[in-house]
Formats: C-alpha cells, sequence, structure tokens
C-alpha cells in the first residue's frame, strides 16, 4: 500500500516537522513555519504522514475535535479515502518518535544536573507518547452510520459533534450528501446551485457516490458517518447494506417551525435547503422508517447526547441491531 501510495505520487517534499509548535496564528489564519529543508530523508515522505503528525500532537493536547475536522477537511479536498488504512501505522510512528525525543531530553537534563521536576516532566511525557504509540496500533472496529432527517433536522451539526467519539483516530469521516453535491458540479460548497441540480437523476448519482465514499472508509477500517436526507427507503436500504462494519441509522426529527427557522438562520453552508424545500420534503411518505427516532429540537448538544444514547443503545443490542434496517 506504501508502495501504491508513491507510485501515485503521494509521497513528495513535505513540510516534514508538522506539530502545533510550528504552526501560528497569523491575521487568524493557520500558517505552518520551520519546515525540514535540510534533509530529503525526512521531508520527502507520505502526504497523510506528514499530516499525521498534526493529528496526533492535536490528539494529544486532548483537541481532537480539532483533529477530527483538520482529518475530514482533508479527505474533502484529496479524496484519500483508502489512505486511512495507513492512518494509524503513521500516528504510531509519529507518537514513538515523540516518544524518543521526549525520553531523550530527560537523559540529557539528568546528566546536565537539571532539576527534578523538569526531567519528570520529559519522563512523564514519554510514557504518554509511547502509551499512545501502542493504542494506536489497537483502534477501534470499523463502524457505520447513517445521520438523516429533512433539511433543518440538524443533520451535519450532530455528525460533526459524534465523529470524534467513533472509530479509529481521530474520529469519523463526516461524508455529506451536500458537499459531494458541490463537488459534482465542481462549484464551492457556498456556492447555491440550480433547482436542475437537484433533479432525481443527480440525486441517484450524489447517493451512489455517497455510498461509495462510505464503503472506501469502513473497508479502510475507519467509521464513517453518511449525513443526507434518506427520505427514500431505498436510499435507506443502500447505506446499510454497505460493507461488513456494524451499522447504526439515526432519523432526526423536529417540529416544521424548528425546521424552518434552522435553514432561514444558516449562514454560509453547502446545503441550499430553504423554506421551499422544507415545505416539499414535509409532503414526502418516508416509507417504513426502522432507523432509531432522534428527537432534534433542542441545543445542538443535547441533540448529539440524544443521538449518542441512539448509537449506545444499538451497540448494546448487538452487531447489527433493529437501528440497522434500511426500510
Amino acid at each position: 500500500m506504501l508502495d501504491a501510495r508513491a507510485a501515485a505520487g503521494l509521497v513528495r517534499r513535505c513540510h516534514g516537522d508538522l506539530h502545533l509548535r510550528n504552526v501560528v496564528s497569523i491575521d487568524g489564519r493557520p500558517t505552518i513555519f520551520d519546515a525540514i529543508e535540510f534533509n530529503d530523508a525526512l521531508a520527502v515522505t507520505d502526504v497523510l504522514y506528514d499530516l499525521a503528525f498534526l493529528l496526533m500532537d492535536l490528539d494529544h493536547c486532548r483537541l481532537r475535535p480539532l483533529g477530527n475536522r483538520v482529518l475530514n477537511r482533508y479527505l474533502e479536498r484529496t479524496g484519500d479515502y483508502r489512505g486511512l488504512a495507513t492512518l494509524p501505522l503513521f500516528l504510531s510512528t509519529r507518537a514513538a518518535v515523540r516518544a524518543k525525543v521526549s525520553a531523550s531530553i530527560a537523559e540529557t537534563m539528568s546528566a546536565d544536573g537539571a532539576a527534578a521536576a523538569g526531567v519528570a516532566n520529559f519522563r512523564r511525557l514519554a510514557r504518554d507518547y509511547l502509551g499512545m504509540a501502542i493504542d494506536y496500533l489497537r483502534p477501534a472496529p470499523a463502524r457505520l452510520v447513517a445521520v438523516g432527517g429533512l433539511s433543518g433536522s440538524g443533520k451535519t451539526t450532530v455528525a460533526r459533534l459524534l465523529a470524534p467519539g467513533l472509530g479509529a483516530a481521530p474520529g469519523a469521516v463526516v461524508l455529506r450528501s451536500d458537499v459531494i453535491r458541490k463537488q459534482h458540479f465542481r462549484v464551492p460548497p457556498t456556492e447555491s446551485l440550480p433547482a436542475t441540480a437537484y433533479a432525481s437523476a443527480v440525486s441517484q448519482e450524489v447517493y451512489a457516490e455517497l455510498e461509495a465514499r462510505a464503503a472506501a472508509v469502513v473497508e479502510s477500517g475507519h467509521a464513517a458517518i453518511a449525513d443526507a436526507v434518506f427520505a427514500r427507503p431505498e436510499e435507506r436500504a443502500a447505506i446499510a447494506a454497505i460493507g461488513d462494519a456494524p451499522f447504526a441509522g439515526l432519523w432526526l426529527q423536529a417540529p416544521r417551525a424548528v425546521l424552518d427557522e434552522r435553514v432561514v438562520g444558516r449562514g454560509a453552508d453547502a446545503s441550499d435547503a430553504d423554506q421551499a424545500v422544507v415545505a416539499l420534503q414535509s409532503g414526502l411518505d418516508i416509507g417504513r422508517l426502522n432507523w432509531a427516532v432522534v428527537d432534534a429540537e433542542g441545543s445542538p448538544e443535547i441533540v448529539a447526547g440524544r443521538a449518542r444514547a441512539a448509537l449506545d443503545a444499538a451497540v448494546d443490542d448487538g452487531v447489527r441491531s433493529p437501528l440497522d434496517a434500511g426500510q
């Protein structure tokens, strides 16, 4: 796999030392500096191994939600979903390097007669990093979650809040149909599309791509969250049938007034849904629904808590519970 990635051009000159101490905020924009320019053996590497240093460092600082956002943005821009299979190794190696460096610093400080507290701190860091390196090589199993519901029900917000806690580090890959549709038409996520872009034939292509990406993610051993309306029984059945990973479907439901209020109050977003779309969707017959129905009224954190409880119940009921039904 590593050789194939190199042959595909994914091994190239990178930053080489992309941890948080080499990232600074300038005018509100993250800016990287102090790249390795003196040693090709260190700087020429797999692009995902380069990114893994930042992801590992965010994880070590207990900022996994930020690491999850970084990984998801990287995947949206590159489509490197198959590369997820390398991530446990890359994260582990990065953590092991930091363990070695921290242990070496502790030994040097001790030999130089440094204060015991400083030496103890670097020894603690070495143990922490080594523990992370071992844990990354025992990742949580792949899992597939689908979050459906009418526009304005909060699917994307809930998916992003659930993602850091699902699957291998740094959490689940969020696959959003709205973003895939914009990519299909090669426009920025926040650029509005005409009504023709939402024709049935186009939507079928979008859902097919969503399913293909979800399959690539779970086959790579990672967790995926598919975020789409899933109003049709056949759409729910198709996403539930992907791969051998445990599946759970969540249906977010809120009063019509709440849905209208949310779509009206949206800022720049990949979704083009407005009140007219909500009205149209509200008249649809979604068929028999066997996914867990989650009350989507309330703050994002409260709704996400309900969604987590539903997922926990699915796990308690078995690998493939009644929530797995795609009808």
